[in-house]
């Protein structure tokens, strides 16, 4: 009756709407990591492991099968669930507490506000996820199986305990730095796009 959404509806929201989007991309983000690490591999002096984007689809099939593509799909819906948690939520939650508790319009400014607090949140929850879910993806396989962690919380139980747990945030800052203008973009465009709609804004 007064407007609001519930902050756990908004919550399940972003989870379910993040899962969702993840389990359908999962196997091209597989081959993007794929491709980004081969920068590393030439520094050190290794040899190339695939050669471009089909180069990678392929060997990946051949080797594992269609479900290869899928590989490390756990970490990748968790981080991608958890991700978008963080900024639906936060944006919806940033928003209606500004514009009730504040003399704030409900204009750009208010906006940029709730989306910078919305991509410091998704920084925080995604990156632990983001780090188990590059380690997962790019770990050596034998036989379509990882040979360094075999799975999600093995890899997060690993990581923590060996390298301590400030290590799960390790390229947090860069992390930030990607997600704030990429929210900041996001939700003031979404906005403009209802108001140029003729939709109310929530």
């Amino acid at each position: 009756a007064d407007g609001s959404f519930p902050v756990w509806k908004a919550s399940v929201g972003g989870l379910c709407a993040g899962a969702l989007g993840q389990l359908i991309a999962s196997p091209t983000d597989l081959i993007k990591v794929q491709l980004q690490m081969e920068g590393r591999r030439k520094l050190e002096g290794k040899p190339p492991r695939v050669k471009g984007a089909l180069d990678a689809f392929n060997k990946i099939v051949a080797e594992s099968g269609v479900k290869g593509l899928y590989r490390g799909v756990i970490p990748n819906v968790q981080r991608a669930a958890l991700v978008n948690m963080g900024d639906l939520c936060t944006y919806d939650t940033a928003k209606q507490n500004l514009l009730r508790h504040t003399d704030l319009q409900d204009n750009y400014v208010t906006h940029s506000l709730a989306s910078g607090c919305s991509g410091l949140v998704a920084a925080t929850f995604g990156t632990p996820a983001d780090v188990v879910k590059t380690r997962i993806m790019n770990q050596p396989t034998k036989n379509g199986k990882g040979l360094l962690y075999s799975g999600s919380m093995d890899c997060l139980i690993k990581t923590a305990t060996k390298e301590g747990v400030m290590a799960l945030y390790k390229g947090f800052i860069p992390i930030w730095l990607r997600m704030a203008p990429w929210s900041l973009t996001f939700w003031l465009s979404y906005e403009k796009i209802r108001q140029l709609a003729g939709t109310n804004s929530f």
